[in-house]
C-alpha cells in the first residue's frame, strides 16, 4: 500500500526551525542540519529528511544531533520514525489487513500535517 510523501521546501525547513528552537539558536540548528548532504548518498530528499530531524528533535539540540547523525548514515531510519512512527512500530512488513494498513497509513498523515501545519 502506497504512504503519502510530503511534499516540503527549505522554507518548510527554516520554519519549523524557528518554530521549534527559536531565532535565537536558529543558526546554530541550521548548522547541524546542514551536516545531512554533504555526503553523496545524502543529496536526494534533503528538506524531507531535515524535516524529519527537526520532528524527532522536538526542539532538543542534543536529539537534533543525535538525529542528523542517524540520517547521515541512512535517511530512511528518520524518515520513518518522524514520518510513519505507527506503522514502523506496528505494521512494518508484517501481515496485516488491508483495512488495518490504511487505517494505520491514514492516522499517520493525520499526524504528520497536523505537526507540520501548527504554528
Amino acid at each position: 500500500m502506497n504512504q503519502p510523501i510530503p511534499k516540503v521546501t527549505d522554507a518548510d525547513v527554516e520554519r519549523i526551525a524557528v518554530r521549534d528552537f527559536g531565532n535565537a539558536q536558529l543558526s546554530q540548528v541550521m548548522e547541524i542540519l546542514q551536516e545531512y548532504g554533504k555526503q553523496e548518498w545524502n543529496r536526494p530528499g534533503g528538506p524531507r529528511v531535515r524535516l524529519a530531524i527537526l520532528k524527532l528533535a522536538n526542539g532538543d539540540l542534543e536529539q537534533l544531533s543525535m538525529h542528523t547523525k542517524i540520517a547521515i548514515q541512512d535517511g530512511r531510519d528518520v524518515l520513518s520514525l518522524a514520518e510513519y512512527p505507527r506503522w514502523t512500530a506496528e505494521v512494518g512488513f508484517d501481515e496485516v489487513s488491508r483495512k488495518v494498513e490504511r487505517a494505520v497509513i491514514d492516522e499517520d498523515w493525520k499526524q504528520y500535517r497536523e505537526w507540520l501545519e501548527k504554528e
